[in-house]
């Protein structure tokens, strides 16, 4: 598989326009393009997978184990032209003091040649140290090249691509001058989401032409083809671990004819998951593993829908509620069918901002607008993150869905600049937190009724199958409402 991967010497160096416009003017060329983001991001991946026109996939060591990543890599690439991942912040900048879950670790365990994007207006003599270092401070990382960003102008690009040649052996494979019109809108979460920017294709186009203006598309290629073969690994992911049988405090009980648990039953899931500008954080590979288990995904728009679709549960993922929070306001009578639902029992998943969306009022910049109200306490937006970062959480075993594991452990990561307020005190939560905020520094994972909502971010992977464990609650769920259906016509 043709590879590559882009980082930075720092955050903020452009990497991700770059990455944008590779991925577009590398697919203008008839070449499938599978991208790749690491570490947790929604937002990157959207704006990826809207320009290669494939899905984009995480790639995450605190997540994931390193197999796993190698699993993913291969199993996600079959079929694509070119793979190209984008890092996140610096070459070398992690977690841990080893930088065994840096960029430059990613690259060194997927034999990965890197593409350093620099961000170069300001410098001249000072780039080729900063060069020179990074090479240095590990021979095992193959940097194959640089490309300069947020130029000066032409005279400014001259001087660079001259101390380069100079004094280092790393090849300049583009300069991209600076222009205005190259930047993507921020927002407090980072970029704004493909899925609201106004024009997102047209603004893939332009970054798609300035790129292949500006960048070595062909000596690029070239680098990506030289690389080693990679493990192979089967099709088939190792077999994920037999699911408990649900807390006893779920709502949902075993009722089967002979004793037969119910949740090993077939039935047919409908899943409704919000789908629209106010709500967009999903993970491709987890939307694919819901459908896996068994769930057809019925996507409903919160914004615009005045009722639910049929179905037998909802998942609510993260997204800017704050944002739309008129409009989700004045759609009162979804809202109302949404708290309805819930309140009859109907199972529900919830993580961010659909936990703020559930709650009973959200306030942002002196403005106060009533949500769903299923979930008795308000939210709060703040100036600055509230929870950010990985987080662990430790099941407190009154969740509504079987046990993660023996060890009760999950691993999940957090971005919010909300609070939630007003709880009481008798909330029952289904996580502890070890690591990370939650809701209220201690605990996460509000439970009510057959709902569960989180601030905390969810993957299915091989640690946690959340996917499976939920579908599995709802088909419990259905089948003992179809059993008391039966009981009452009797």
């Amino acid at each position: 598989m043709n590879r590559l991967l882009i980082s930075a010497a720092h955050k903020s160096s452009g990497k991700t326009t770059l990455s944008i416009g590779l991925c577009a003017a590398l697919r203008r060329r008839g070449l499938a393009v599978q991208p790749f983001k690491k570490g947790p991001d929604f937002i990157d991946p959207m704006w990826l997978s809207a320009a290669a026109g494939r899905d984009c996939h995480n790639l995450d060591f605190f997540l994931m184990g390193r197999e796993e990543i190698q699993r993913t890599f291969s199993a996600r690439s079959r079929g694509a032209d070119i793979a190209l991942i984008e890092g996140n912040k610096g070459l070398y900048d992690g977690l841990s003091l080893d930088g065994s879950n840096s960029n430059a670790a990613l690259a060194a365990l997927l034999a990965t040649p890197v593409v350093l994007v620099i961000a170069a207006r300001g410098m001249t003599r000072g780039i080729a140290p900063l060069i020179l270092g990074y090479q240095a401070f590990d021979r095992n990382i193959r940097i194959a090249g640089v490309i300069l960003n947020q130029l000066g102008g032409l005279r400014h690009e001259a001087k660079l691509r001259a101390v380069i040649e100079h004094y280092t052996d790393i090849p300049v494979l583009g300069a991209v001058q600076y222009d205005e019109r190259l930047t993507i809108v921020e927002r407090h979460l980072g970029l704004m989401p493909s899925n609201e920017a106004t024009g997102a294709d047209t603004r893939i186009d332009y970054i798609a032409e300035r790129v292949a203006a500006s960048v070595d598309i062909d000596r690029l290629i070239t680098i990506a083809s030289a690389v080693p073969a990679l493990p192979e690994f089967s099709d088939k992911e190792p077999s994920p671990r037999p699911l408990p049988h649900p807390h006893p405090h779920s709502l949902a009980r075993e009722a089967g004819e002979g004793g037969e648990p119910s949740a090993l039953r077939t039935a047919p899931i409908r899943l409704g998951v919000a789908r629209d500008a106010a709500f967009a954080f999903y993970y491709p590979g987890d939307l694919e593993a819901l459908r896996t288990a068994g769930a057809e995904l019925v996507p409903f728009d919160t914004l615009r829908d005045k009722s639910l679709p049929k179905v037998d549960a909802l998942f609510i993922g993260g997204g800017f509620p704050e944002v739309f929070m008129d409009q989700l306001e004045a759609n009162t009578s979804l809202r109302h069918q949404v708290r309805d639902a819930i309140e009859a029992g109907m199972p529900a998943y919830a993580e961010c901002g659909g936990l703020m969306y559930l709650a009973r009022s959200l306030s942002w910049k002196g403005r106060r607008c009533d949500m769903a109200g299923v979930i008795p306490g308000d939210i709060v937006m703040h100036d600055r993150p509230m929870g950010r970062g990985y987080v662990v959480l430790h099941e407190t075993g009154r969740g509504p869905w079987p046990s993660a594991g023996p060890a009760g452990e999950i691993r999940a990561h957090e971005f919010h600049y909300s609070s939630m307020e007003n709880l009481s005190a008798d909330t029952v939560f289904a996580y502890e937190v070890r690591r990370g905020s939650g809701i209220d520094g201690n605990h996460d994972g509000i439970v009510h009724k057959n709902l569960l909502a989180c601030y905390a971010h969810l993957r299915d992977l091989d640690d946690n199958h959340w996917t499976r464990r939920f579908v599995e609650f709802v088909r419990l769920c259905k089948n003992q409402n179809i059993h008391e259906t039966a009981d009452k016509r009797r």
